[in-house]
């Protein structure tokens, strides 16, 4: 099991935001929206420190398979700074599509991230997916699966995870489930997974989902929400089957939290 750092960017500056409140209106251009928009946006950390400084720390702590992600428009010189910085170190998502793809592999990503481009109108596009291969190719390529809990609607007594997109706003009509793990593993290298409603909360991770991920994907995939310690970090491995890798974000003593990184990486190196 890895940890998987993170560079998080939103209006060009790194930030750590709590998942559930990023709406559309949070990345408005217009004064008088944005500023509405801001004051329902729970920031739990933000700073001017530029995105390539923390491109560079994860480089010289030897972290690989982090991801920086572009949280509406305003990052792509950030991103593209942090990727520099950092050559073949970091994957890159946020808007990532058919026409873009190539250009960001060639920024310095190592894969890209796609979501809302494979699933829009709340289902998802095999042919778009089956044509990002033929761009990137399957080992460049990560699949969003960032979900939310949800009852099912053929089944009023279960709730499951669904596939999010749009800022983790739009539920799709895609579960999470081992048929689908087993069919997308086909088309990418690996998955990444926020169990957005804790994301950014620092209360713990979804253990049911952590079980599912190291239960049935083949491939592997990195885990993101509320991990908050190391035996947060210590229960993703177990109940993760040793399969699924952490992502920490707000708990980071580097993005304002209590937990410290230097620990975290510690705790990385002995796993390795």
């Amino acid at each position: 099991m890895k940890f998987r750092p993170c560079i998080d960017l939103h209006n060009g500056q790194v930030k750590q935001i709590v998942g559930s409140t990023l709406t559309d209106d949070t990345t408005a251009t217009d004064d008088a929206t944005a500023d509405k928009a801001a004051s329902s946006l729970d920031t739990n950390f933000e700073t001017d420190q530029p995105a390539e400084e923390y491109a560079k720390m994860y480089e010289n702590d030897r972290l690989t398979g982090g991801h920086v992600i572009m949280l509406g428009p305003g990052n792509q010189e950030a991103a593209k700074n942090a990727l520099k910085a950092y050559p073949n170190g970091l994957q890159v998502g946020g808007g990532i599509n058919d026409t873009n793809a190539l250009s960001w592999l060639d920024a310095g990503a190592s894969h890209v991230i796609v979501t809302s481009h494979v699933f829009s109108e709340g289902q998802i596009h095999m042919e778009r997916l089956r044509k990002m291969v033929e761009i990137c190719g399957k080992e460049r390529l990560v699949l969003d699966l960032s979900c939310r809990k949800r009852s099912d609607s053929k089944n009023d007594n279960s709730d499951a995870y669904y596939v999010v997109t749009n800022r983790w706003q739009t539920f799709t009509d895609y579960k999470v489930t081992a048929e689908n793990l087993q069919e997308l593993a086909v088309y990418c290298d690996e998955f990444l997974v926020h169990g957005v409603d804790v994301e950014g909360k620092q209360c713990g991770i979804l253990k049911d989902l952590v079980e599912l991920l190291g239960k049935y994907s083949t491939i592997p995939v990195t885990y993101a929400g509320g991990v908050r310690s190391i035996e947060d970090l210590e229960l993703v491995k177990k109940l993760g089957n040793d399969k699924v890798d952490a992502t920490v974000g707000s708990a980071l003593d580097c993005f304002g939290g209590d937990l410290k990184y230097s620990d975290v990486v510690q705790w990385h190196v002995t796993q390795n």
